[in-house]
């Protein structure tokens, strides 16, 4: 009993030894061994497992775009961002934990009577001090840059190489990761700068490696790929991973294509063979080889791509086949060979992929440039839909589908309509020659469809065979996956695409079915209630679009028989289908040459305006006008060819068009337009002179010189009857009348906004003031500021009137603070990046969540994650007493609000009025004067070091003797001093600025005057001549001095740190605070308000 008691006593001694010797507070041989071992071989160690099953998950599931520049990293891939996320959040979660853990900021102790060399220096000016911690760090960062968060992982290295600024080795790697980080961001200037700087310094031999990468990746993305090259071919040698230096090598190939430099672009992708990756990749390695080699080749190559299209591995490739033989016929200039294999890829294409959009943007090009402006439409109409919207020609391909989508109805009809009229002008037996051709072209498309749907059911039943032989024998390597995966391991129902080409089979075989349980029965009920009666004993299986409710076969009804007796008229594969389109009664031709006059017109327009093919529209307008004299639009088709002969630079017969004009259509308004004696000046200027006028006239309107506004207006619907502004004339003047006191004519104005102006940008306004006037309201006279956004919100006064409007004064819930700006007026992603960085870098205990949105003219930056309102003014105070901070959100109105509250805003209250509810209902509050953001959400806890046996607690320090140890912040960035226990805190009193609580001086101690920080969130105390500053010491975190106060002074708040470790003091009590109640140091927006200005 006595042995058993003195070996549990040891026990207990020698697991407080190891506690207090081994203690991250310390910082000492022992305990840096310590923490060291235990962070590399625990938590390190487990999170470095995850991040390489993420690694390998990322590299085997990643799809690359071969037909453009791959990125040097799988994550370059936007689809392949989100694989292997668990696994790196995981190692994430362990990295963090171990910087939590063993972190060692403490200073050694030092002999002072010890001599300092520049290696001790260097030491103890380090501000982290367990040798292995720099990888978990590192960890971090790359398993966030993984992850996709390059803005987090960049904020990660940022603080990363100042945190081991004195070790070249660690620093060097960090600033390669990241340059990295900003070029996937595409932050090319930061990059630049932060490679600039690395080549001006020493580079550590042992960060060579992670900056050859660096170097490669941002001269690809720069587009430098004469510099890029030197570098790649670095980082392919230091790659061990065989499918990634598969890719790498791939991607040299692409860049020695792009540099002309074919001989050294063919061993490149052959390289890529050599490495035996994946197919796909080989396939595409393989393509790439015939056509660099093309050149004097070419028939050789076409063969060889042939033979490739043969073969059963590449049935589903057959479309990038294809496209390199087309590819090959356009690079000798065989444009009709080239597009002839473009359909056929096109054709033969099975997976509807980002390839076949290339191909088909590829062929609609061709026929762009050819003007078959029918086969582009179809093809970019099918490309766009199955392209990456980030393409740098995306915007042209959108441009040119939208245009062509509003050409090709009126040229399809021109076409047809021709077409038809010239067979009824045809004898009967050359006419019905012409269907009979037609038909028979239907029906062998009709055949040769029928055969490839036959045969890729045939393939697909055997495919079923093999996988059900591969389930139950034959002694072959079971499936790996189910039914439900894809071949990137997606499951089916996650894979949009596949879920689409599911349902069309399926319409396509059983028609539209409810969503319904026996869908395939006609019969539904389990039981057959009918089983004494003959042949209903059977389950009823017959498709139930083809027997009635009683199991019999439907009978046609009397409407569907006489529909049946115009089946012949409607089957396009009988003449009688064709012959009922052809115009030959007079009725017929009449209506047959407005189709197609409305075409030539619409379609000349469009080629002008819009295409800018003049001869084209020239062609369509001219055929118009001489043809059918008659069209009830020919003056303004007179108009248009007068401006297509001016630009063409013809100008004779741009005036013998204005003549024609005057003398056969004198009254019309485009005569009128051009004979306007300023209409050449107009023309020229008249965008400027008409803005110029509009703000003339918005001037008058302010300071109420009425007159001169309706001056303005006649003026403006002489000069300009079709000018841009012309909405907010007639807006300016009817609120002119109504301050005139003629509220009828300011409706009626109103109202011709509405109607003939839907799309300006003050028909919004006139129609919600309208709104009000049908709902009863009276009007009055007011004034506002139209680019006033702060004054605006987007509700309907005639909404429901139930629905909950009233601002919320809870102040315990969740609370967002928000900074919003006008849109385009900063640079959102900058802003991101600067507010995230600030973040990470002073709340080391709490995370907060950034989103950006936008809001009727405004972009917003929301941060939440605090838990009431205390903390959001916390936050805020703290964020604008950092002096850097406030200067790059100067032009940013920054608001409060809680979440309940942020719902309503912009649309029942605008920001102005919320910003009264602000200061009415929050300003006043006291708040806690704890610093409220420095503790966590909730106590996580460690793994544990030290075992220690059943029962048997560590002893607590005694009450009276204050614990000098640090508190440990919860991730190791830095420790918070505690207060001493015996040393009470002074007396607060609430500034009334609802942004904290303020110190109170010392009776004894006079006030120091005030100066003003110029961000209004508080004023900073100056600390008085005739005070010597207190004594400093080291805190040992490595941060910088923190002053001492006296023993018998109570210590004074410290200013806000660049770590957010403290508060920012205010003014004294004694002294009265100077009126600055609002969080908003700009005076609030004058604005309108349909409620307060307009109506009484």
């Amino acid at each position: 009993m006595f042995e058993n008691r003195h070996i549990v006593i040891i026990t207990v001694m020698t697991a407080l030894l190891l506690v207090t010797a081994c203690s991250s507070h310390k910082n000492t041989a022992k305990s840096r061994w310590w923490h060291s071992f235990n962070a590399r071989y625990n938590t390190y160690y487990n999170g470095s497992l995850a991040f390489t099953d993420g690694m390998v998950e990322k590299e085997n599931g990643n799809k690359d775009n071969f037909t453009e520049i791959i990125p040097l990293d799988a994550v370059g891939n936007k689809n392949s961002r989100n694989l292997g996320s668990s696994n790196f959040d995981r190692a994430i979660e362990k990295s963090e934990k171990a910087i939590k853990l063993h972190s060692i900021k403490r200073r050694p102790e030092w002999t002072k009577n010890r001599r300092k060399t520049a290696k001790d220096i260097e030491w103890l000016s380090r501000r982290e001090y367990n040798p292995f911690l720099w990888k978990a760090w590192l960890m971090l960062g790359k398993s966030q840059y993984q992850k996709g968060n390059f803005d987090e992982a960049a904020a990660t290295f940022s603080y990363m190489s100042r945190l081991y600024a004195t070790q070249p080795e660690i620093n060097g790697i960090a600033r390669a990761w990241l340059a990295r980080s900003y070029t996937e961001l595409d932050w090319l200037y930061d990059a630049e700068d932060v490679i600039t700087k690395m080549k001006r310094d020493t580079m550590h031999y042992r960060a060579v490696k992670d900056w050859d990468y660096a170097y490669a990746g941002f001269y690809v993305r720069s587009r430098r790929y004469e510099e890029a090259v030197s570098y790649l071919a670095k980082a392919i040698r230091h790659e061990r991973r065989k499918k990634q230096k598969a890719r790498m090598w791939y991607l040299m190939g692409q860049i020695q294509t792009e540099l002309g430099n074919r001989d050294m672009a063919y061993k490149a992708y052959r390289r890529v063979v050599r490495q035996s990756p994946p197919y796909e990749l080989e396939f595409n390695a393989r393509i790439a080889q015939t056509e660099v080699m093309a050149g004097g080749r070419s028939r050789q190559m076409i063969r060889r791509l042939r033979r490739m299209a043969a073969s059963d591995n590449n049935k589903d490739y057959l479309d990038q086949v294809y496209y390199a033989i087309g590819n090959i016929y356009l690079t000798d200039r065989d444009t009709l060979n080239a597009i002839a294999a473009y359909e056929k890829g096109n054709e033969k294409s099975v997976r509807n992929g980002i390839e076949k959009g290339v191909l088909l943007l590829k062929l609609g090009n061709l026929y762009w440039a050819r003007e078959k402006y029918n086969d582009a439409q179809r093809c970019y109409g099918e490309a766009i839909g199955l392209l990456d919207k980030d393409r740098s020609d995306y915007e042209e391909l959108s441009a040119r589908s939208k245009v062509l989508d509003e050409l090709v109805p009126f040229t399809d009809v021109v076409y047809l309509q021709d077409s038809l009229q010239v067979l009824a002008g045809l004898p009967e037996d050359k006419r019905n020659e012409a269907i009979d051709r037609v038909i028979e072209a239907l029906k062998k498309k009709e055949k040769e469809e029928k055969r490839a749907a036959e045969e890729a059911e045939a393939e697909k039943q055997l495919s079923a065979q093999s996988a059900q032989g591969n389930r139950f024998g034959n002694n072959r390597k079971p499936q790996t996956g189910t039914g439900m995966q894809d071949k990137s391991g997606t499951w089916y129902f996650y894979n949009t695409m596949a879920v689409n080409q599911g349902k069309t089979a399926f319409q396509q075989q059983w028609g539209k079915r409810e969503n319904v349980d026996d869908w395939q029965r006609a019969n539904r009920t389990v039981v057959n209630l009918s089983a004494d009666k003959e042949g209903q004993g059977e389950d009823v299986t017959a498709d139930s679009l083809a027997v009635n409710g009683d199991g019999q076969t439907a009978e046609p009804t009397a409407g569907e028989k006489g529909e049946g007796a115009d089946s012949i008229s409607s089957d396009p594969h009988t003449r009688e289908y064709y012959l009922a389109q052809i115009p030959f009664t007079d009725e017929q031709k009449a209506e047959s040459d407005n189709m197609i006059k409305d075409g030539l017109f619409h379609s000349g327009v469009i080629f002008k305006d819009k295409l800018d093919n003049l001869p084209l529209s020239e062609k369509a307008l001219k055929r118009l006008t001489e043809q059918y004299a008659d069209y009830e639009k020919n003056d303004e088709a007179w108009y248009h060819l007068f401006l297509l002969y001016s630009r063409m630079g013809r100008h004779d017969i741009a005036a013998n068009c204005l003549s024609r004009m005057k003398s056969d259509y004198p009254e019309s308004q485009w005569t009128v337009l051009l004979s306007d004696p300023y209409f050449a000046e107009n023309a020229l200027f008249g965008v400027h002179i008409e803005d110029s006028l509009y703000a003339a006239t918005y001037e008058a309107f302010k300071a109420d010189r009425y007159d001169e506004v309706a001056a303005n207006t006649r003026l403006s619907a002489e000069r300009f009857p079709l000018g841009a502004n012309r909405a907010k004339f007639i807006f300016i003047d009817g609120l002119s009348r109504l301050n005139e006191g003629d509220a009828t004519a300011c409706v009626n104005s109103l109202r011709e906004v509405v109607e003939k102006y839907p799309d300006s940008e003050v028909s919004e306004m006139a129609g919600m003031i309208i709104k009000g006037v049908q709902a009863g309201r009276a009007l009055h006279g007011g004034k506002f500021d139209i680019g006033d956004v702060w004054s605006r919100r987007g509700v309907d006064l005639a909404a429901d009137t139930t629905a909950t409007d009233t601002l919320s004064t809870e102040r315990n819930t969740g609370f967002v603070f928000l900074l919003a700006y006008r849109a385009d007026s900063l640079n959102s992603n900058q802003l991101l990046f600067e507010m995230a960085k600030y973040n990470f870098s002073n709340f080391m205990v709490r995370n907060f969540d950034i989103t950006v949105d936008a809001d009727n003219g405004i972009s917003r930056m929301l941060i939440s994650g605090f838990l009431n309102y205390d903390e959001a003014l916390q936050y805020a105070r703290q964020l604008y007493a950092d002096a850097m901070m406030a200067e790059r959100l100067k032009g940013c109105r920054r608001i409060i609000i809680s979440e309940e509250n942020l719902k309503m805003l912009g649309t029942r209250y605008s920001y102005v009025e919320y910003e009264d509810f602000f200061e009415k209902s929050f300003v006043p509050l006291q708040i806690s004067n704890e610093e409220l953001l420095n503790i966590p959400d909730g106590v996580e806890t460690p793994e544990g070091d030290v075992t220690l046996p059943g029962g048997i607690d560590l002893p607590v320090a005694p009450a009276e003797q204050p614990a000098p140890a640090d508190e440990d912040d919860g991730l190791g960035l830095g420790d918070l001093p505690v207060a001493p226990a015996e040393q009470t805190a002074p007396a607060e009193e609430d500034d009334g600025l609802g942004l904290g609580d303020l110190p109170v001086a010392p009776a004894g101690q006079t006030a120091p005057a005030d100066e003003d920080d110029g961000l209004g969130l508080g004023d900073l105390p100056v600390a008085p001549a005739e005070q010597p500053a207190p004594a400093e010491e080291d805190d040992g975190l490595g941060l910088g001095d923190l002053p001492v106060a006296p023993a018998e002074q109570p210590a004074p708040a410290d200013e806000d740190d660049e770590l957010g470790l403290g508060g920012a003091p205010e003014a004294p009590a004694q002294q009265p605070a100077e009126d600055n109640n609002s969080i908003n140091n700009e005076p609030p927006a004058g604005g309108f308000d349909f409620d307060d200005d307009f109506y009484r």
